[in-house]
């Protein structure tokens, strides 16, 4: 549009680069731009509920986006996304600077999933999500893991690994059935259905807005940089220390069978150890 000459600063022409100041009057062919809000009063906010099968693109040409689908009047876009596989909450905004902050890994803001798996749930398979497993040249960060169902749990994360949960569910030998975003920060699903929106309300825009208030607005890279030799090897030898203890745990198990099996009628808090069967 700039170089249309469509665009005007204080009635005259800018070059492409020229920075835009306060109390200077800028038009678009002709017509008047508003300047933001102070108080981002004019920017939007929503909590997306979204299908399994959205894209969380604003590429118009791909079938499926997330922009299509809300069918917003006003330019959004999302924080964050989730696999086109995966369902539930997500953010959109027009407001950039509010993005950078809450995607920044420092951060560390929750947000929960209810997780559906292939087979039981063992509670060895529980305590190694919850501490951690190599994925992606890193280990993933320690995190809550509760047993929902013989098949289901629910995990609260503090980073946003590529396709996270699914990796890990994988290195463990399980593979994801469903996956839903319940929460994020203060925020849940609540009563949306899948396809449906709704603003977020003043007071959940307040906290979210006290929560992110010391970070930055400068987002930083969160791509997973290349591992090198060393860095691999390291990670490696973790992985190895880890499965040699779980090894360990079991070949101890195993000489104890008959003490844990007189024990195991009173212990409480794990109804769905996948080793445990009726009949």
């Amino acid at each position: 549009m700039i170089e249309a000459n469509r665009v005007t600063i204080n009635d005259k022409v800018p070059e492409l680069g020229t920075k835009v100041l306060a109390g200077d009057v800028v038009k678009v062919d002709g017509f008047d731009i508003a300047p933001i809000s102070a108080d981002k009063s004019d920017r939007i906010y929503i909590a997306y509920n979204k299908p399994i099968g959205i894209t969380c693109t604003t590429e118009k040409h791909v079938r499926g986006n997330i922009i299509d689908a809300i069918g917003h009047k006003k330019r959004i876009f999302p924080i964050g996304r989730l696999d086109k596989p995966s369902e539930g909450l997500i953010f959109l905004t027009s407001d950039g600077d509010i993005v950078n902050k809450i995607l920044r890994a420092e951060n560390a803001h929750d947000k929960e999933y209810i997780v559906t798996v292939d087979k039981p749930i063992s509670e060895r398979f529980i305590e190694r999500m919850s501490r951690g497993v190599p994925i992606l040249g890193t280990i993933t960060k320690p995190c809550i893991v509760r047993v929902k169902s013989r098949f289901e749990f629910t995990i609260i994360l503090t980073q946003g690994l590529n396709r996270q949960i699914r990796r890990m569910c994988e290195y463990l030998d399980y593979e994801v059935k469903t996956l839903k975003r319940s929460r994020i920060m203060n925020v849940g699903l609540g009563s949306l259905k899948p396809g449906q929106w709704r603003e977020l309300t003043a007071s959940e825009m307040a906290d979210i807005n006290q929560a992110v208030q010391g970070s930055s607005k400068t987002a930083i890279n969160t791509a997973q940089p290349k591992q090198t030799t060393s860095n691999m090897t390291e990670l490696e030898e973790l992985s190895a220390s880890i499965n040699n203890a779980d090894d360990k745990s079991k070949s101890k198990t195993k000489r104890s069978t008959a003490a844990k099996k007189s024990s195991s009628k009173q212990r409480e808090g794990w109804p769905y150890n996948s080793h445990k069967t009726k009949g």
